[in-house]
């Protein structure tokens, strides 16, 4: 058909190609984690991921504000526990007064409006920084995911929209909706993390919270056993349907770009909204790269989070929110 088709008149000028795109990117997409420490006037910069921080509830309070006036409509949060109160069943997870539950009510008291989504899992609560009870070497499944219900409850009872289990145990989908059904949290949403790949991108992340893995004789040093093997790929179609038929609404992939195979495959295959985590490791690379030259900070960003949103995403968990949207003017 050359000449009669040149594919390249769709491409002649700025204003051709805005008309013409398939994929676009608004403060809508985005899901904003903000990770919570005890005290007042804390602000720190986390030295892994450059231009975030944690923060004590009173700047959460002026972020969540700051996010909402940009047009950012939801929070991720998730709470750094001090060593004193870690053990092994999570047990101020569980505590009505508890940071998770203090930030919780922080967030809707500043911006009732905004969508709260809330980290269920043991990690920043475990002495041992597993998402789960560990005994004999082994992290406890069934007995874990009750606790996760427990939590589940504890988040709803204070105020949260939807809870995100991002432990990976096997049926904790459906122990968190009886819980939250049987405690009258009919309206309370799960955002299932269902393909959690056991992926080296988490290390930032890890160190926002203190998180991560012990080194100690007869616990596991890594997360393999419960998180997903990263070679498979037909196991996240199953994990996600399992989520699915347990009450799942959201389901998640995380990482994000290593795994973009799995968000389409994924896509395909359900009818509910899904989610990428576009994860501390892959946001740490791009500051690392730009801090030396190597990348255009911006270029480079937003073509991750259209790769992102083109692969299916439904919902984009960034750290990149607000650098995303202040670009988008």
């Amino acid at each position: 058909m050359y000449p009669l088709i040149r594919n390249r008149r769709l491409r002649a000028s700025e204003s051709i190609r805005r008309l013409v795109r398939e994929t676009t990117i608004t403060p809508d997409d985005f899901l904003v984690p903000l990770f919570v420490v005890e005290g007042k006037g804390v602000k720190e910069e986390i030295p892994s991921m450059p231009n975030y921080y944690r923060m004590s509830l009173d700047h959460l309070e002026k972020e969540v504000k700051e996010l909402w006036q940009m047009g950012l409509c939801a929070v991720l949060l998730f709470v750094k526990v001090p060593d004193n109160l870690k053990d092994n069943k999570g047990t101020e997870a569980l505590n009505p007064d508890g940071l998770m539950q203090r930030a919780i009510k922080t967030v809707k008291s500043a911006c009732p409006e905004m969508l709260v989504m809330t980290d269920v899992a043991l990690d920043p609560f475990s002495s041992y920084g597993h998402d789960g009870i560990v005994a004999e070497g082994q992290i406890l499944n069934d007995e874990t995911s009750e606790i996760l219900a427990e939590m589940s409850v504890s988040h709803a009872q204070a105020g949260a929209d939807f809870v995100a289990p991002s432990d990976m145990m096997d049926g904790r989908i459906l122990t968190i909706r009886e819980a939250l059904e049987d405690e009258g949290f009919q309206n309370t949403g799960i955002m299932s993390y269902s393909a959690k790949y056991a992926s080296a991108f988490y290390g930032p992340f890890r160190d926002a919270l203190d998180s991560a893995p012990v080194d100690i004789a007869n616990i596991p040093k890594d997360k393999k056993t419960y998180q997903m093997d990263y070679a498979n790929r037909f196991e996240a179609i199953r994990e996600t349907q399992m989520d699915i038929d347990e009450g799942a609404d959201i389901v998640m992939v995380k990482p994000g770009l290593a795994y973009l195979d799995i968000v389409r495959e994924i896509k395909n295959e359900v009818d509910v909204p899904v989610a990428v985590y576009q994860v501390s490791g892959e946001y740490a690379m791009v500051k690392a790269a730009a801090e030396k030259g190597w990348l255009d900070h911006d270029a480079v960003m937003m073509e991750q989070l259209l790769a992102i949103k083109r692969a299916g995403a439904n919902i984009i968990a960034s750290y990149f929110a607000k650098d995303a949207v202040t670009l988008l003017g």
